[in-house]
């Protein structure tokens, strides 16, 4: 029989698997008929009537690319693409041969946005896709593959603002504390393409967009700034915020110029009528995968969440509690005062930590309900934060794994009747896109044991913890075996969770 470890490693790789770009366009995308053919998307239809072109952005859409070029055959005209600079070669290296584009492709590659900052090959790409999308017609069909980092790849700052402007604009607002979304949305205010530009260039042209998300909530007119989504954000909320950040006097010319000749209100939202846009993958349906394969596995599986945020240390504990709550059903204790105590510093924890749409109290009853007959499986998947104190190599999901860790050892060590000898546990971190900070890891496996062990071979995990040092302390510990390494995978959904856990 297989270890729990492996089962992990399974569900994991399962969660990637249906979110990898050729399998997730052979099933959203189809092109139907010959006299008129027909794009079938996700079961919608929309007429071919005469050209079909392709655009794209982002860190996952050279995959993408090249598996709807392959479904598109000769009806696809002409594309473009922007893509991180290097990750041909990359994919080239890991023998990714199926992420490739063919020799003689119709779809045009440029690669920029070095360290995932927009930079002058980006510009290039972005400005080609806008002549691109202004030159088609309205018997034209535009086809738009979107992923995370599409951002940094479609910088088009609105003339006369130059790049290196708005970039400045953009670093001054970070060093002032602005938060990520309100740098995006300054940042799609002064650009040509974001907060929908890219389909208000190409109307009247149909624009089908195929999105995967990296986003929680896969909010459209987030991922990738939204550029053919409705912006639900106005210039009076750019001037809000930079105002809020004491800018307002010290912006460029430039700036000053396009925010003041900009319409105050939002634009009608009746102009995306030509518009559609679907999301085919994301965080939740790869999670809905890996349960699916659990319970081929025999396991009694919940999905906590797929917004599961926060930082690191506190999603460590929201998780220690969910498995000293499980064993202790295991053991038969969890109706008894303990797991009455459990429950409440799980529901404390919980409002606490305010994870979007997670509704606990519901998940503790579905909990319950499960009965203690079977194996028990826990999937959850989002993007944890990690508050940097050390100068140590890891990445949050290899932090959240040792974190983990630490908290079971010491529940252990304060709670003789719960957990040992009960209840053999797993818990595993990754990273989707296979990359868990500057690592050659996508994440972690962790066990209680570890700690214990690691003690023996004469490693402190919380003098690790404390320089945020995960990743040498998993290579050191073991010789690495605790580390999940994937490689590259060419997509992105953000982090999965799985914790697995059996009575003894």
């Amino acid at each position: 029989s297989m270890s729990l470890r492996e089962h992990a490693l399974f569900l994991f790789r399962s969660a990637v698997d249906i979110v990898r770009p050729a399998p997730m366009l052979k099933r959203a995308l189809k092109l139907q008929g010959d006299g008129c053919p027909q794009l079938l998307v996700k079961g919608r239809a929309f007429p071919v009537k005469r050209d079909l072109y392709l655009v794209g952005f982002g860190k996952a859409v050279l995959g993408m690319a090249a598996a709807a070029e392959e479904i598109l055959g000769d009806h696809l005209i002409r594309g473009i693409i922007n893509v991180p600079l290097g990750i041909q070669e990359s994919l080239q290296r890991a023998g990714m041969q199926e992420m490739l584009l063919k020799p003689h492709s119709k779809i045009q590659v440029i690669e920029g946005a070095k360290n995932n900052l927009p930079d002058p090959e980006a510009l290039k790409g972005a400005v080609a896709i806008q002549e691109l999308a202004e030159g088609l017609t309205a018997d034209d069909l535009l086809l738009v593959l979107i992923s995370g980092g599409g951002s940094a790849l479609l910088p088009a700052p609105i003339p006369p603002i130059l790049l290196e402007e708005k970039e400045k604009l953009t670093k001054m607002l970070a060093s002032r504390g602005a938060a990520i979304q309100e740098l995006n949305i300054v940042r799609k205010t002064l650009s040509l393409l974001k907060g929908g530009g890219l389909a208000r260039l190409a109307y009247p042209t149909q624009v089908v967009s195929l999105i995967l998300s990296d986003v929680i909530g896969d909010p459209l007119d987030i991922i990738a700034s939204g550029p053919t989504a409705a912006s639900s954000h106005s210039v009076q909320d750019c001037l809000q915020i930079l105002t809020k950040y004491n800018l307002l006097h010290s912006l460029p010319k430039s700036v000053e110029t396009v925010l003041s000749s900009s319409p105050t209100k939002p634009t009608a939202p009746e102009d995306y009528s030509h518009v559609c846009n679907i999301i085919i993958g994301s965080n939740a349906l790869a999670l809905a995968e890996a349960k699916r394969q659990a319970e081929g596995l025999g396991y009694a599986t919940l999905i906590l969440s797929a917004a599961i945020c926060r930082e690191v240390g506190r999603v460590a504990t929201l998780y220690c509690q969910l498995i000293r709550l499980v064993c202790l059903g295991f053991a038969g204790l969890g109706e008894g005062p303990l797991g009455d105590k459990v429950k409440a510093n799980l529901l404390q924890l919980a409002a606490e930590l305010e994870i979007p749409g997670l509704n606990l109290a519901e998940f503790l009853q579905a909990l319950q309900e499960l009965g203690h007959e079977r194996p028990v499986c826990i999937l959850a998947g989002g993007e944890t934060t990690v508050q940097l104190q050390g100068t140590g190599k890891g990445g949050r999901n290899q932090e959240l794994a040792l974190r983990v860790a630490l908290g079971l050892h010491r529940a252990q060590a304060t709670d003789i009747s719960s957990l040992p000898g009960r209840c053999e546990i797993v818990f595993l971190s990754g990273g989707t896109d296979g990359q868990d900070g500057p690592t050659e890891a996508a994440g972690a496996f962790c066990s209680p044991e570890l700690v214990d062990e690691a003690l023996q071979e004469g490693l402190s995990v919380e003098a690790f913890l404390s320089n945020n040092d995960s990743y040498t302390f998993f290579s050191r510990f073991q010789g690495g075996h605790h580390l999940l390494v994937t490689g590259l995978t060419g997509t992105n959904v953000m982090d999965i969770q799985a914790i697995l856990i059996r009575a003894t």
